[in-house]
């Protein structure tokens, strides 16, 4: 700050009628120090007039990972950084948290040398964009292989993978009451917007709503890139001013929300949707519910996802687990539920129905599957899949998890052949029963 004294008749100051009062003496000194120079300018009759200084600006730069270059994509997401930054995504976004649990499921290796000498097997492994692959039975790892650049104890993204904590959160709720399948969402949550209001919890859950958010990770102007913005994985263009989540999907309208497509449309938002009714009608806050998941589930690491500024949890696809923590995570569903050490999640009434009531089918060329309760199953098995090239698929009928991390490099990052053939041969293996000879043991 600066104090210029000017005498009555001078039209200017003189050099030595400025007095500069150092911004770092706080407190008492500089109180002290102003009333010196106040009582002096009295003494000598000159007015006392008080100056601003021009404030001193830090520069900086924005955060490269999180800059939007082309395709309308952050440096995280274009190819040649996306393999590096996908490995490392737990610590490249704006916000998050994670969990940790008190006690661990402890996995013995008792390994199946056939499940590495199938030709489809190799064929997967091989590819350049490979990173890890499990296959768990009960609390057995029987077969699991890494690349190079990643290891068993390394967080990767499982992206919408994430999506299926909301099938144990919504059964949960089911279970006790709280919420009704066939009920508006609007009834649980008055400030939705016209994308959401009128379609029903089931429609939500089963990606069967039609409303304007299109998620085309193939356009570059596709509503999911302006989505990232809401959630701390890309900066606003423009100087914008940084949403939540919840102020975004608040934003959506919508007009007709039936589905007349005849397979599912596939939206992140719906999950983020339930979410919150799941949150409202439970009195209980998304963290809370991850907690007691990440607790059942029996996890050695850490559960790493993102959230918005306002700490809401992108349950929608902001997970990080190793696959060996995934495959546990899997075992939820696996064994219906049923948890370490006497914990229950979800509900084996509702995880069945999942399975023998599904919603639409998928995209071809995944149509034989379909879209149920946030997950995707065959009717036989339960998964979902991850932006990217993840896949986590459990089998309660033998109680096998099977899991694949890789991250694509091609422009999309998607490849639909690629994780069609990925499937069935994920659910081959987890099929096998404990009977057949030269099988799965």
């Amino acid at each position: 700050m600066f104090w210029r004294t000017k005498n009555n008749r001078r039209s200017a100051p003189r050099k030595a009628d400025l007095i500069r009062v150092r911004p770092e003496l706080q407190g008492y000194r500089r109180r002290r120090i102003l009333r010196q120079v106040a009582d002096r300018t009295r003494q000598l009759g000159l007015n006392f007039q008080f100056r601003m200084a021009p404030p001193m600006t830090v520069p900086s730069i924005a955060n490269p990972d999180l800059v939007t270059l082309f395709n309308n994509k952050p440096r995280w997401n274009v190819p040649d950084h996306r393999r590096s930054c996908f490995h490392n995504l737990h610590t490249t976004m704006r916000y998050g948290f994670s969990i940790r649990a008190p006690s661990f499921l402890p996995l013995r290796k008792e390994v199946d040398w056939t499940i590495g000498d199938r030709p489809d097997v190799a064929r997967h492994l091989a590819m350049p964009h490979f990173s890890a692959f499990i296959v768990v039975r009960d609390d057995r790892i029987l077969y699991e292989a890494y690349a190079p650049d990643f290891g068993p104890q390394k967080p990767h993204p499982i992206m919408s993978i994430t999506k299926t904590t909301l099938n144990l959160m919504l059964g949960r709720a089911v279970a006790d009451g709280l919420v009704n399948l066939d009920e508006r969402v609007g009834a649980y949550l008055s400030e939705i917007g016209t994308g959401y209001a009128e379609a029903t919890v089931k429609a939500v859950a089963d990606m069967d709503v039609a409303n304007d958010f299109i998620e085309g990770y193939t356009n570059p102007n596709s509503s999911a890139y302006n989505w990232e913005s809401a959630v701390g994985w890309r900066l606003p263009l423009n100087g914008k001013k940084e949403g939540t989540i919840r102020s975004y999907i608040c934003g959506i309208t919508g007009g007709d929300l039936t589905n007349r497509m005849g397979e599912a449309l596939y939206k992140s938002t719906n999950t983020d949707v339930l979410g919150w009714i799941i949150e409202r009608v439970s009195g209980r806050s998304l963290r809370d519910l991850l907690i007691e998941i990440v607790e059942a589930a029996g996890l050695e690491g850490c559960f790493h996802i993102s959230c918005d500024r306002e700490g809401v949890p992108l349950v929608s696809g902001g997970g990080c687990l190793s696959a060996r923590d995934l495959a546990r995570y899997g075992l939820l569903f696996a064994r219906k539920g049923e948890g370490i050490d006497g914990r229950r999640v979800g509900d084996a009434t509702f995880i069945e129905e999942t399975r023998r009531n599904p919603g639409p089918a998928l995209q071809k060329p995944r149509d034989w599957m379909r879209y149920s309760g946030q997950t995707n199953t065959d009717g036989t098995w339960l998964g979902h899949g991850g932006y990217g090239g993840q896949y986590m698929l459990a089998n309660p009928d033998t109680c096998t998890v099977v899991v694949y991390f890789s991250v694509l490099e091609n422009a999309s990052a998607l490849d639909d052949e690629f994780m069609a053939n990925l499937v069935k041969m994920m659910a081959e293996i987890a099929a096998q029963s404990r009977a057949d000879p030269g099988g799965l043991s």
